[in-house]
């Protein structure tokens, strides 16, 4: 920080000064006003030289610290107050109108007014009071050391926006500016972005299905497909898939997208043709567990890097609703519920897990409370995937009597309604009319009792509605 030089003379009128002084008591001088030397990296030049303009790159014309002889200096006025105006300010002095009052002072410039331009850039040693005088040390010091650089112009940022957008590349949901790369990250800020399968929805026609990652794990392992078709007879048929991909499996949730996908894609082919709804069910899935195979196949590469990875794995569980029949199909523990629109009627529960819980039930060691209370209640016996066991699709159809929905869902949803009864009355009771809102309502209830893992439900009226006709 630069010091006041120390002068014996005034550099204006000569009179003697004294340790201290700040202006001349002969002529009001202002000794602050007289330049030091320079430093070893001064932090502006005083007489507004320019490298380059009256003195070499890097460096700075001595000042003297008195006039030298010869000088013409000008001589003070009548009133004692003259100043040379070589180094004085306009600004530094006070100014009188033409009456010899006193000016108002200067009206600061409008907020839209740009800053001068010797200022941009530039942080002073010590700021300067009005009068000329330097602002003690300890006023200084409460001043802060770094500023704030002024905001960018939003429309600086809106441009990349603009381009990425008209390049059909998604903008970044945290710095809007950059576009998002394969890989799900801002290639401007690095951000990661939201995945698409955290939450989905769709609804087609009268079904619908909604899936959400939860509130404990970072990625949704689940995933559905829904639609609806029509019967050689002209009569109409809803589908509906869900699957869960195995988390302690390599690439969960690219195994249950393949097993959805292939699934819902050879049901929706197969029943137009004739194919009866059970024996296509069947077929979906064996289409199902040869999509989650070939994701086995990987590169010699990719096995040297991650040589403990295993086969990608899921679960899956489906229903195809016609005018009169209801066909469920599925392995592992994701399951399917009936439920009567009329609630009087008896709600059932129409799958049996492929699961260590179930066995134990099966085999009369444990009733169903025992088995399901076991830590090892979810680990699944039955799973799709390149290292499963001899693959049993299981297949069921049902007449039902009344008009009822159908609920599809992993565990994600049972977990917080197990027995039919709950599942009942947890699922709204306009979910035949209803079925998005209900489904919502459903994912709802298992996020409100904790969301501890991914949660899929589809929901499917019985009987199939006819073409063209949704949710009112």
């Amino acid at each position: 920080m630069s010091q006041m030089p120390q002068l014996s003379a005034c550099p204006s009128c000569e009179e003697p000064l004294e340790s201290g002084d700040r202006f001349c008591g002969a002529c009001g001088y202002d000794l602050s006003a007289v330049p030091e030397r320079p430093q070893d990296n001064p932090t502006i030049t005083m007489n507004g030289s320019v490298p380059g303009q009256g003195a070499p790159a890097g460096e700075y014309p001595e000042p003297p610290s008195a006039p030298p002889a010869g000088a013409a200096w000008p001589a003070p006025g009548p009133d004692g107050t003259g100043a040379p105006e070589a180094v004085h300010l306009s600004t530094d002095l006070p100014g009188t109108d033409s009456g010899g009052s006193a000016l108002p002072p200067q009206a600061p410039p409008p907020p839209s007014a740009p800053p001068p331009a010797a200022a941009a850039g530039v942080r002073f040693d010590r700021p300067r009071q009005p009068d000329g005088a330097a602002v003690a040390p300890e006023i200084y010091q409460t001043q802060p050391d770094e500023y704030l650089l002024q905001a960018p112009d939003p429309r600086v940022s809106a441009e990349p926006a603009a381009q990425a957008a008209g390049a059909g590349g998604k903008v970044c949901v945290a710095c809007r500016a950059g576009r998002v790369d394969d890989d799900g990250y801002c290639e401007n800020c690095g951000h990661a972005q939201p995945r698409e399968r955290d939450h989905m929805e769709q609804e087609s026609g009268p079904l619908a299905a909604v899936s959400d990652r939860g509130l404990r794990h970072h990625r949704n392992e689940d995933a559905f497909a829904i639609g609806t078709t029509t019967l050689p007879d002209g009569s109409p048929a809803s589908v509906a898939i869900v699957c869960d991909g195995v988390s302690s499996a390599t690439r969960p949730d690219d195994a249950s997208a393949a097993a959805s996908k292939a699934a819902g894609e050879t049901l929706l082919a197969a029943l137009p043709r004739g194919t009866h709804p059970q024996q296509a069910m069947h077929d979906a899935i064996l289409a199902a567990s040869r999509a989650v195979n070939s994701l086995a196949a990987e590169p010699a590469t990719a096995l040297e890097q991650a040589p403990h990875q295993n086969a990608p794995a899921c679960t899956i569980v489906g229903a195809v609703v016609t005018s009169g029949l209801l066909i469920v199909g599925w392995v592992g523990d994701s399951r399917a519920y009936w439920v009567p629109v009329d609630r009087s009627a008896p709600p059932a529960r129409l799958t049996e897990d492929d699961s260590w819980a179930a066995q134990m039930v099966a085999a009369g060691l444990m009733n169903e409370a025992e088995a399901y209370a076991d830590e090892r209640a979810h680990a699944i016996t039955g799973w799709l995937g390149a290292d499963a066991y001899e693959l049993e699709p299981h297949t069921a159809a049902f007449k039902p009597d009344r008009p009822g929905v159908v609920v599809v869902c992993t565990d994600g949803l049972w977990n917080y309604a197990e027995a039919a009864e709950e599942m009942a009355r947890v699922v709204p009771l306009d979910a035949a009319t209803q079925p998005l809102h209900s489904a919502r309502v459903l994912v709802g209830h298992a996020l409100d009792g904790g969301g501890h893992d991914n949660v899929t439900v589809a929901l499917v009226p019985f009987p199939a509605v006819p073409q063209g006709a949704g949710s009112a």
